[in-house]
């Protein structure tokens, strides 16, 4: 059977879904999934719950209640046919008596995996791969890394004037953008589990780190905030050690083995607002996934740059970018990027085994 449109709109509702999530989950994937009566009628959707919570499957057949039965399941992300913290989702599927299920990412781990040949057996229609590329590109990346390469997403956020500066010659560097800019900057904190920063910018800035609301409040959910600090140099008194969000202050210098440290906490996706010299060493390491950049319309001549020392010489072997959207934000522009290739090799490794619950 092929893709109808109910189940091409349903899978683009369930990519929502799974983005309304993201930072959330972890170590858990951020899935969405849309549950289509047997006339192709949305009747439930649900997201991934916090780590011990219903899977989306699970709380999409709740919403859905008996209209379920004889309908259509749409999921980012092969239901899982193990028992972890929850029950496997195939067998929820069985039970609801849903006939037909389409998946766009297939399960990558041997625990979780079996959901797809569980379903066909006991006579369920399944379809896999349908708006693959656009889920693995979505609010899976974060955790498809993480299986793929024991590691968390690296997401870069940098603030800087149209000739590359993030702060003037004398240091000042509040504010670079409008609050149009800086609202998307906690937007963008919250679907992170870490928050990473160097010594010099919290000596610097003393920034806090935090995310706010648009009133201004703490969130109720917040990532934690992470310092590099190898030489002992943050106070006590800095705003990053008060009891807003848990703080990790890491004498880890090198980021293969902080993003490792912080892989062992259960962070998939981490928020990079260090300075060019931090920046520069995750980019020479190859361990940026994604840029999100916010371009103010001024020009300062002179001032720290936005990334330091890539050890590049020539053009050719310049680090290269794919744009992959372009949005204004007032006065500022926000242009979110991903590296066509890196400065140096990742680790590849196969899927992990354990990697839901």
């Amino acid at each position: 059977m092929s893709t109808g449109e109910a189940e091409r709109r349903g899978m683009a509702r369930a990519r929502e879904l799974g983005e309304s999530v993201l930072g959330a989950t972890s170590p858990n994937p951020p899935v969405g999934a849309v549950i289509l009566d047997a006339g192709g009628t949305t009747v439930g959707e649900g997201a991934t719950g916090p780590p011990g919570g219903p899977h989306a499957e699970v709380s999409a057949l709740a919403q859905a209640g008996d209209r379920a039965r004889g309908g259509t399941a749409v999921v980012t992300l092969e239901p899982c046919a193990h028992t972890g913290r929850t029950g496997p989702c195939a067998d929820a599927l069985l039970a609801a008596g849903i006939t037909r299920v389409v998946v766009a990412v297939p399960e990558p781990t041997q625990l979780a995996g079996g959901g797809v040949a569980r379903l066909r057996a006991a006579g369920v229609d399944v379809e896999v791969g349908v708006g693959q590329a656009e889920a693995e590109a979505g609010a899976l990346a974060s955790w498809l890394t993480g299986v793929r390469e024991h590691r968390p997403y690296v997401v870069w956020k940098v603030a800087s004037t149209l000739d590359g500066r993030v702060a003037a010659a004398d240091g000042t560097s509040r504010w670079i953008t409008g609050e149009p800019a800086r609202a998307a900057v906690h937007r963008l904190r919250a679907t992170c589990d870490a928050v990473v920063v160097g010594s010099g910018t919290v000596l610097a800035d003393d920034p806090q780190l935090t995310v706010r609301d648009a009133q201004g409040r703490d969130a109720g959910r917040q990532p934690m905030r992470v310092v590099v600090d190898r030489r002992d140099r943050v106070p006590a008194t800095a705003r990053v050690r008060d009891d807003a969000a848990a703080t990790l202050v890491s004498g880890v210098g090198d980021p293969a083995e902080l993003l490792a440290e912080l892989f062992d906490r259960d962070v998939r996706r981490v928020l990079l607002e260090g300075g060019p010299t931090l920046t520069a060493a995750f980019l020479r390491a190859g361990l940026v996934d994604e840029i999100v950049m916010h371009l103010a319309p001024k020009l300062l001549g002179a001032g720290p740059s936005l990334v330091g020392d890539l050890g590049i010489g020539t053009i050719g072997a310049a680090l290269t970018l794919d744009v992959v959207d372009v949005t204004l934000l007032g006065g500022d522009v926000q242009v979110r990027l991903r590296p066509t290739r890196h400065t140096e090799g990742r680790h590849r490794g196969g899927p992990r085994a354990d990697e839901r619950s």
